[in-house]
């Protein structure tokens, strides 16, 4: 072959292989794939399901979410809530309100396909109906070490410089990276239509109802015409966690009601020690156990993952040995750990305290004003729970006191 064919054939190959492929279309798949979209790479967004698809989430958007959105994404709001309702396992209700919004609300489908959009604008191509079997690193069908090679269920294999993993916490990905999972919780939720009388006496306003299982607590969202409701609690009391969502739904007087969907999930946060990438495959989001472990919101926690997931794979992509793309991975994970991580530690903690003293949380949130305030601050993201804990002794010693 003359040198000019083996240039000519050398560019074929090349063309053939993504920098980045990124698995799974939910919030941190397509926040990964905008952001190496934007960075000028060559990007693959594969999703199994066609979109829009329905997910089980409350669909709350507070202020961290809203900050890591792709500029001039405009949210699809169905509400925004100005008052919060707390109750203790249907007792003690009490209602704090704000003249400034506290956090937005959104139905996931739309919001979703919203965010793969504004990733297919940076230059992301989409694939939907592409299930992932596997992820080979080495082997027949992977044809350098600078290549992965992602195998899909029909046995299509397609190559990629570095691969980002975002298809939820049950996904492919997660279980080649080897991820470890140290909770996990079972949620439980129903879209119930309501008429514009009901649905007015919500507009604006959300409750959370602190449960009678430790750990576990219900909500009403409201999304115009529609009510999310849906409760929480640790896996392994499946018809407790069943039997608190039918009470919760008929104090509410809301039994009568027919719910056009009901849905469960289990939610998964990850071990402190829990790798974030295997050679050149990163995790965020879900796949990467990466979510608030007190109140498991996970949105924000997915949004901004998978921004630094997207990131940080074009920089893998860019390694050309083994030594560099570790060096790049790690600089991912340490990212990761920086930030979400110190705000699982302090989530910890508080869902060990939750556990222990609901009544206690529930007094302080709904009588001691700067407990609201606080609420408030991280809700609208002008403050997270760690910077709370470590700007506030009283917060440390009760925090350590758990620890004990």
């Amino acid at each position: 072959m003359s040198s000019e064919n083996a240039d000519a054939g050398h560019e074929h190959e090349e063309s053939s292989v993504w920098d980045v492929v990124v698995v799974g279309a939910g919030p941190a798949g397509a926040s990964a794939a905008y952001a190496a979209a934007v960075a000028g790479r060559k990007v693959l967004l594969l999703e199994k399901a066609e979109l829009p698809r329905y997910k089980t989430c409350g669909g709350g958007i507070i202020g961290y979410s809203r900050d890591a959105l792709p500029p001039g994404f405009e949210l699809p709001l169905r509400d925004r809530i100005h008052a919060v309702t707390f109750s203790l396992n249907g007792r003690l209700a009490r209602t704090r309100r704000s003249k400034r919004m506290l956090f937005g609300l959104i139905n996931r489908p739309e919001f979703d396909a919203g965010l793969v959009e504004q990733a297919q604008k940076a230059g992301a191509e989409l694939r939907t109906g592409a299930t992932v079997s596997r992820v080979e690193q080495h082997g027949a069908a992977v044809p350098d070490r600078r290549t992965v090679a992602v195998v899909l269920s029909g046995g299509e294999t397609v190559l990629a410089r570095a691969v980002v993993g975002a298809d939820g916490s049950a996904g492919r990905i997660g279980a080649h990276v080897g991820v470890k999972l140290d909770q996990v919780d079972l949620g439980l939720e129903s879209e119930i239509p309501v008429p514009p009388t009901v649905a007015e006496d919500w507009a604006g306003r959300v409750l959370i109802d602190w449960g009678p299982m430790p750990g576990s607590y219900g909500w009403v969202f409201p999304k115009g015409d529609t009510l999310t409701v849906g409760v929480i609690s640790a896996r392994g009391d499946g018809a407790g966690t069943k039997r608190y969502l039918e009470d919760f739904v008929a104090r509410l007087g809301l039994a009568g009601f027919e719910p056009k969907i009901s849905s469960g999930h289990l939610t998964r946060c990850r071990s402190e020690d829990s790798p974030l990438s295997r050679g050149r495959v990163l995790v965020c989001g879900d796949a990467a156990g990466l979510l608030e472990p007190w109140t498991r919101e996970g949105i924000s926690f997915a949004l901004r993952s998978g921004r630094l997931a997207g990131e940080w794979a074009v920089r893998v992509a860019e390694a050309h040995d083994a030594v560099d793309a570790r060096r790049q991975a790690l600089n991912y994970a340490f990212a990761i750990k920086a930030g979400l991580g110190v705000e699982m530690s302090v989530g910890r903690r508080m869902l060990k305290l939750f556990e222990r003293r609901p009544g206690l949380l529930h007094a302080v949130l709904t009588g001691f004003r700067p407990a609201w305030n606080a609420f408030a601050g991280i809700t609208r993201g002008t403050t997270s729970l760690a910077e709370l804990v470590r700007s506030h002794p009283l917060a440390q010693r009760a925090l350590s006191a758990m620890d004990r």
